[in-house]
This record gives C-alpha cells, structure tokens and sequence, in this order.
C-alpha cells in the first residue's frame, strides 16, 4: 500500500469522524434547546426572588414565583403599564400575550423596540434602551402588593453588569440588589457577588427628601451616623470603576430615563 493511499484513508476517515460528531452535537443541541430555555428562565426566576428576599427553604422557585408574583411591562417613556388598548404593534402584543417571556435585552437590539441613548444621558453606557421594561410586582404572605422588583444594568470595569433591584412600593426602601450576570475581575469588582456586600442594601433609600435619586457607593465604608448614610453603600475595596458603574446604573434605572416616570406613577396611584 503506497504511503499516499493510507494518508487519503486517514484524511477520509477524519472527515467522516468530523460529520459524524458535528451531526451528534446538533442533534444533541436541538434536543436540549427547551431544556436550556426552561432552565435559564428558572435561573432568572431565580435571580429576581433572590433580590427581594423571598427564597423559602422547603418551596420551589416555581410555586413562589406563581403564587406571589405578578408580571408586567412598562412603557419607560410614559411609565404606564402595556395593555391592550395601549398595544398597537404586532410585537407590543405578543409581549402583552407573553410577558413573562419578554427578552428585553433582545428588545434593546431590535429596530423600532428600542431607543437610541445620547451620550449625556446614557450614564449606565447602555447604548440602547428597549422601551419596555418587565416589572414584577410581588405579594407579602397576606396577599397584599409590597415590592416591585425592577431589570438593571450597566457597565462596570470590563463588562456590563445585569441584576435585579428590589423596593418596597413606597418605591423608596431597597429590599435587595442582586447582580446575575457580569464579567468582573474575581476578588475586587467581582464581589458585587459577595453576600456580605449585598446584605448592606437593604433599608437603603433611594430618593432623598427632594424626590432625586442619591443612592450610591462611597470609598471606604459608610458611618452609620454621618449624614445621609441612608443613601449610601460601601465601596467595592480595590474596585473604584466598578463601584462607579453600579452608582451609574441604579441611578439611571430609577432616574427620568430608566424607571422614574413609573416609580412616580406608583407613589401617586399605587401598583
């Protein structure tokens, strides 16, 4: 056999191997693509429960998620809720048929669901905004609406950071802050993960006596009796543009550009 004949067998072989395995790994990829979507939106479900302090030992994300959460969209620009008298395009009323299953994020990327940002008012450096946004509104074991837990993002340091804020419906009160997805350095601005930093969130205010957003991080840590501590969060040791870029985005989220007109819609006339 001539050195030639056994390299084609070889490259043949190889090629056949190549087939066969892409063949197996597509197959295997459209046989889990519900399961890969049901298991992102059970993360993300997650996520939101998370930042609101409402994970129960003993019930599924599931059954929390059904019995105590209500989901809606929000116009950003006007801050009223999407309904069907309100929805006029095709998409604004699969949204409306779907909300739970509304990708704002794919919405920020596709013409006519979007708004372009100017640079002075894009202080999260989002670039493009959708303009809906999913809120969710979640029940006390009474039954009664007391927070609403808000989508944010923004960039940090090396990517854009994406989590949920949590209130009380005075709109005001933080119950929790929560980052589910970013690309941080590990042991500086990757602790935005770290328990201990989340857990100085709560009872935060968010709005000053003037009605403007003053929540933000400071370097170093906060004295508990200097003025408006209330307003402020520790710093992310070793971290200071990370820090700065989740200052950014909580404050663009709940400024006139993000969920302001909404918030104020709901201290005036409730959930």
């Amino acid at each position: 056999m001539s050195s030639n004949d056994s390299t084609g067998k070889t490259l043949l072989v190889a090629a056949l191997l190549c087939i066969v395995c892409s063949i197996v790994v597509s197959t295997a990829a459209v046989a889990l693509k519900g399961e890969q979507v049901k298991n992102k939106l059970l993360d993300k479900n997650k996520n939101i429960l998370a930042a609101a302090g409402m994970l129960e030992e003993g019930k599924s994300v599931a059954e929390i998620f059904e019995n105590r959460l209500e989901v809606k969209l929000v116009n950003l620009d006007t801050g009223e809720y999407l309904t069907a008298e309100s929805a006029t395009e095709d998409w604004e009323k699969a949204a409306l048929a779907n909300p739970v299953a509304y990708d704002q994020r794919k919405a920020a990327k596709t013409t006519g669901e979007n708004e372009i940002l100017e640079g002075s008012i894009d202080k999260a450096s989002i670039k493009r905004q959708a303009k809906y946004a999913t809120v969710y509104l979640a029940k006390n074991e009474e039954g009664e609406f007391d927070t609403i837990i808000l989508p944010v993002h923004g960039y940090g340091l090396w990517s854009t950071l994406y989590g949920f804020l949590a209130l009380k419906t005075d709109t005001t009160t933080v119950r929790g802050l929560g980052f589910y997805e970013h690309g941080e350095t590990p042991g500086l601005g990757g602790e935005v993960d770290n328990p201990k930093w989340k857990a100085l969130w709560p009872g935060k205010q968010v709005f000053n006596d003037q009605g403007k957003v003053d929540i933000h991080l400071i370097k170093g840590s906060v004295d508990p009796n200097a003025p408006d501590a209330e307003h402020k969060v520790d710093g992310l040791a070793g971290a200071t543009l990370t820090s700065n870029g989740v200052t950014n985005l909580i404050q663009f989220w709940l400024g006139e550009n993000g969920f302001g007109p909404y918030l104020a819609k709901v201290k005036k006339e409730g959930v």
